[in-house]
């Protein structure tokens, strides 16, 4: 890919369109931080583009002076990996919504993971339909209250990152939607992953689900709350840095440093890199504390890699060499 000759800054790629979210929203960080991300990327303007489905999250392609596409309900996947075969050399980002991605447009979501197609998906979860006025998402938690479950929400929600796993994705972040600069770091170790990558943003919405992550992200608590993972590092959270993950049994365990003879060489190792899923499961399930950070990363063959592999195989496999070949091949016959 043609890398940049001028060094970019975060104002190279704002649009001349005001944007408009709702005050307070976590749309706003999330944009900021793409904007900084991708002049460390290295990759012409020209050269990236935004593909977006329906929702609050999907207005993102016009606030970037990139190329981009306003598309259809829960289709972005499918118009991305369009654009990424056809031009294997543009940076392609998908933003999507959690009823955009993991309801009308479930389908098309896991199996660009499933594929491994090499682009990127950015997934705002805030637990509510926000464009649509507060209906509950396939995000929301039982017995929510929203405008169309009034008495609560019935239905288990899904986990944005146990479905991912479970279709196979090779690469799966999760960040809070207050932390901008760690938001930005994933941001840039997504692009230069080759795969799908799929960045899932705990976004607030003021408007209609106001504080959905506040037990988690809120400046006060969250250093106690969350664990930030980073590959071959110990598991260890906590403000005073003195908390940490061991494996107990088949189950992950909160433990103190310094009591009962715990010390840091105890403390689980990060292994965002291997094939075995095992434990990217349980961090991406655990509650206390909520896992943040790059879960898993796991180089593979991508989509247009095995189909080239495949392509190139049948050509020198073929006794055709053009079209002729084979209409004139076996028995024929003339029409006059």
């Amino acid at each position: 890919m043609e890398t940049t000759v001028e060094k970019y800054t975060y104002k190279d790629f704002e649009s001349d369109q005001e944007v408009r979210w709702c005050p307070g929203c976590d749309d706003y960080v999330i944009l900021r931080a793409v904007q900084k991300a991708l002049p460390e990327i290295g990759v012409r303007r020209e050269n990236v583009v935004f593909i977006s489905g329906i929702g609050c999250s999907s207005r993102f392609p016009y606030y970037m002076n990139t190329y981009g596409m306003h598309g259809i309900h829960g289709r972005a996947p499918a118009i991305a990996t369009g654009v990424k075969l056809a031009n294997p050399d543009l940076s392609v980002w998908v933003i999507t919504g959690d009823g955009d991605s993991m309801a009308i447009g479930g389908n098309h979501f896991i199996h660009v993971l499933r594929r491994n197609v090499n682009l990127n998906v950015i997934l705002f979860n805030n637990e509510i339909y926000g464009l649509t006025k507060g209906q509950f998402s396939p995000t929301s938690l039982v017995g929510q209250r929203t405008k169309s479950s009034p008495y609560g929400n019935t239905q288990p929600p899904f986990s944005a990152g146990e479905l991912a796993l479970g279709a196979n994705a090779r690469f799966f972040a999760r960040i809070g939607g207050n932390v901008p600069k760690d938001m930005s770091e994933i941001f840039i170790e997504a692009e230069r992953f080759k795969g799908t990558s799929l960045i899932e943003v705990l976004q607030n919405c003021p408007i209609f689900n106001d504080g959905a992550y506040e037990e988690f992200t809120n400046r006060a608590v969250r250093e106690d709350k969350q664990l930030f993972v980073e590959h071959g590092k110990p598991m260890i959270f906590g403000k005073d840095r003195n908390k940490g993950l061991v494996l107990n049994g088949i189950k992950l365990e909160v433990v103190n440093i310094g009591e009962n003879g715990v010390t840091e060489e105890d403390i689980l190792i990060h292994d965002a890199k291997t094939e075995d899923p095992t434990l990217h499961q349980m961090l991406v399930r655990l509650r206390y504390p909520l896992v943040t950070g790059i879960i898993r990363s796991f180089e593979d063959k991508t989509f247009e890699v095995r189909e080239n592999e495949v392509t190139k195989q049948v050509k020198e496999d073929s006794k055709f060499v053009k079209a002729d070949d084979l209409f004139f091949s076996g028995d024929i016959y003339q029409v006059f």
